[in-house]
C-alpha cells in the first residue's frame, strides 16, 4: 500500500511517498514538533524519530556497531604508538552513526536490512564477506582482477551452509540482540540438536569443551603481517604498488592464508577458531626517505572469532591431534615463512613467543601434549573413523527392472 502525503516539515511543499515497513503511518509519528528532519534518525540525538515507537533499539549505538571499540582500542595498543592519528585517518568508514545506514538511505522508504547492506560494512576482513565465499585477495596490484564486491576484489570460496541455504544475516543477528551488545541472537544449538550417531559427538570432550565451529568452519581468512607505510612530501610514494587506505598511507601484507582456522581458547574457556586480528608493522616515508625504524613492530595479537564458513562435517582426526601448526606451535623444521630472517622480530607466525589472543588464550604445551596422545580410546575411534571412510556408498541409482 502506498500513501502520498504533503507533508511541509519534511521538505518544502513536496509530495513524499511513504514505502515499506512505515507505508501506513502519518508525518508526525516520526516528526515531532520541532525535531530537525535530518536529526530524526541520527545518533547524535538518541534517534527520537525511531525510538518513539522502536524503544531500546537507540541502544545500539553504545555498541561496537557505533562504537568501534574493540578495533580503536586494538589501534591505540599498536600503530597509534607511531600516529596517535591512525585510527581516525584509517578506521572511521564503517560507523553506525544513523538508523538509515542500515535501514537504507530514503527514510520514507525504511526497510529491514538485507545481507547485501551488511556487507556494506562486514566486507574485506571483516566477518561477512567469508558468509558469501568471499576472501580477501592479496594486496599487490598484480592481484586485483577477478570477481569485485564492494569495490574491492575477492577470491572465490565455498559460501556458508546457511548462505546457501538462503538464509540472511538478520536471521542470526537481531536488532534486539545487537541493541543488547550481544553478537547474535541464536546459536548453534537453538536450531540444530548434535545428531548422537556422529562418531565426533560422541566424544565427551568435543562436546563440553569446543565451541561448533572449531569442526564445522571449513575455512578461515587469515592475514599475517599487516604493514601501513605513513608517507608525507614523499612522490615516491606512487612506486609502492599496495592498497591505498587513505592519502598518507600505503598498505600491504606479508602474507594471506585462506585455509583451516588456527584453533585456541576463547574467553569462555571453550577451544576455537582464532586468526591474527592483526600483527602490526609500521614505517614511516617522509622527502622520499624513510624515517626511523622500518617495519616497527607494533603488536602481534589474535582474537577468537566464529568463521561464517561453517559446512556439514568436520575435518578427519589428525587435522587436529596431529598437527601442531593449528595451535599456534609449528616446529621449526617445517617452517616455510621466515620473519625472522626478514628482520620482523617475530620468530615464526605460528610460534607462540611475542604474540597474544586479547580475547583469549593460545593452547598451552601441557594441553597439545595430552591432544596428542593416542590411548586405547582414540585408537578405536580413529578406526571406527575411517572404517566409516571406506564403507561402499552403494549404488548410485536404483537396480533396473528385470526384463
Amino acid at each position: 500500500m502506498l500513501l502520498v502525503l504533503s507533508c511541509i516539515p519534511l521538505t518544502s511543499n513536496a509530495e513524499v511517498e511513504f514505502r515499506g515497513a512505515h507505508a501506513e503511518l502519518e508525518c508526525d509519528a516520526c516528526h515531532p514538533v520541532g525535531e530537525e528532519k535530518e536529526m530524526l534518525a541520527a545518533k547524535a540525538n538518541g534517534a527520537p524519530g525511531c525510538s518513539t515507537c522502536h524503544a531500546g533499539m537507540e541502544h545500539i549505538f553504545n555498541h561496537n556497531m557505533a562504537t568501534r571499540a574493540p578495533e580503536q582500542e586494538f589501534c591505540e595498543r599498536s600503530w597509534a604508538k607511531a600516529d596517535p592519528e591512525f585510527f581516525a585517518t584509517n578506521c572511521m568508514g564503517c560507523h553506525v552513526d544513523n538508523c538509515l545506514d542500515c535501514h537504507g538511505d530514503d527514510p520514507h522508504a525504511i526497510q529491514r536490512p538485507s545481507t547485501q547492506e551488511c556487507l556494506e560494512c562486514h566486507n574485506g576482513y571483516f566477518v561477512g564477506w567469508d558468509y558469501m565465499g568471499r576472501t580477501p585477495r592479496d594486496d599487490h596490484e598484480r592481484y586485483q582482477r577477478g570477481p569485485k564486491a564492494q569495490g574491492q576484489h575477492y577470491l572465490k570460496m565455498r559460501p556458508d551452509v546457511h548462505a546457501e541455504a538462503g538464509m540472511s544475516c538478520g536471521e542470526c543477528h537481531g536488532m534486539e540482540s545487537l541493541s543488547r551488545g550481544e553478537l547474535a541472537s541464536k546459536t548453534c544449538t537453538d536450531c540444530h540438536e548434535p545428531a548422537p550417531d556422529v562418531l565426533e559427538h560422541s566424544i565427551a570432550s568435543h562436546m563440553e569443551e569446543m565451541t561448533c565451529a572449531a569442526c564445522h568452519a571449513a575455512w578461515s581468512a587469515q592475514e599475517y603481517g599487516t604493514f601501513y607505510i605513513h608517507t608525507e612530501a614523499s612522490s615516491n610514494a606512487e612506486y609502492f604498488p599496495v592498497r591505498q587506505p587513505s592519502e598518507s598511507y600505503r598498505k600491504s601484507a606479508y602474507l594471506k592464508r585462506h585455509d583451516s582456522p588456527i584453533l585456541g581458547v576463547n574467553s569462555a574457556g571453550k577451544v576455537s577458531p582464532i586468526r591474527p586480528q592483526f600483527i602490526a608493522y609500521y614505517s614511516a616515508m617522509r622527502n622520499n626517505q624513510p624515517v626511523g625504524e622500518e617495519n616497527r613492530l607494533l603488536a602481534a595479537e589474535w582474537k577468537a572469532y566464529t568463521p561464517h564458513t561453517i559446512q556439514r562435517g568436520g575435518p578427519v582426526c589428525d587435522a587436529c591431534h596431529a598437527d601442531a601448526r593449528r595451535f599456534v606451535f609449528q616446529p621449526d623444521e617445517q617452517r616455510i615463512y621466515r620473519p625472522d630472517l626478514d628482520g620482523l622480530q617475530l620468530d615464526g607466525f605460528w610460534n607462540q613467543t611475542g604474540q597474544r589472543v586479547s580475547n583469549g588464550r593460545f593452547y598451552t604445551p601441557a594441553e597439545l601434549d595430552k591432544l596428542q596422545q593416542r590411548g586405547p580410546e582414540y585408537t578405536r575411534k580413529y578406526i571406527e573413523k575411517w572404517q566409516q571412510f571406506l564403507k561402499p556408498a552403494g549404488a548410485s541409482s536404483p537396480p533396473s527392472p528385470p526384463q
